[in-house]
């Protein structure tokens, strides 16, 4: 074998090495992504429904936006929740059977003549498809980073007992559970910010717990610190359901 093709093999050999590893980052980027792209394509419809057509109350408009709901919302129902939102699952399908319902009456009240329906079943369409956003939405953006950081620690280096990962993530921890404390409520959850306080101080007692262990930390003791902060995080994610 020629110098020239041990070095084309050898380039190969990397290029395939990188693309494996480009995969994998983006599969794990997929993977925390607290979103849904075929819900947020449908956006793309939804926007020229309630924005335009209904306020102005253009009947033919809004019939003629049917093919393009029903393309549009089939991908909804077939979408996959990232891993990150495995925990919002029951809420997901709970809406996403609401948000078929609406969609159902969207293409019975525009093969029908009554205007009024049409026009209820636009706002019931917009509505429902809120909600299902709202079910995966993350009420503070601190809070998404921080559960993004998490889940990395509670769902992959802790079922391998990766420990000096752990280790490495966990100031990461510490600084974004800071971040969530500091952060502002929206309006519409002021009256819980007394809970929010209280639960957030939880959260980062538990991050600099973890943070705290020493490189003599054993497994046990690591990863009963994991669970604890896993533990504090779900109980400030249940304030907002």
């Amino acid at each position: 074998m020629t110098k020239r093709s041990c070095a084309i093999i050898i380039a190969i050999a990397a290029l395939a090495v990188l693309g494996g590893f480009a995969q994998e980052k983006a599969a794990a980027a997929s993977e925390t992504a607290s979103s849904v792209p075929e819900l947020t394509a449908f956006h793309e419809i939804i926007y020229p429904i309630w924005h335009t057509a209904y306020p102005e109350k253009d009947i033919a408009a809004l019939k003629s936006y049917v093919p393009q709901v029903n393309e549009l919302a089939a991908k909804v129902y077939a979408a996959k929740l990232p891993g990150i939102l495995r925990e919002k699952e029951e809420k997901w399908k709970a809406g996403l059977a609401e948000f078929k319902m609406s969609v159902d009456a969207y293409n019975t009240a525009a093969k029908g003549t009554d205007d009024q329906a049409m026009l209820n079943a636009a706002e019931a369409l917009h509505m429902k498809y809120e909600m299902l956003v709202r079910s995966i939405r993350p009420v503070l953006p601190e809070m998404d980073e921080f559960h993004k950081a998490l889940y990395v620690v509670y769902h992959k280096y802790l079922p391998d007992k990766k420990w000096d990962e752990v280790r490495k993530a966990a100031p990461e921890l510490l600084a974004k559970a800071e971040a969530v404390a500091k952060a502002q409520l929206p309006k519409r959850f002021e009256a819980k910010a007394p809970e929010f306080k209280a639960a957030a101080a939880g959260l980062v007692e538990a991050a600099n717990g973890l943070a705290g262990l020493g490189a003599g930390a054993d497994g046990a003791a690591m990863e009963q610190a994991v669970n604890k902060v896993h533990a504090k995080y779900e109980a400030l994610s249940k304030l907002f359901e």
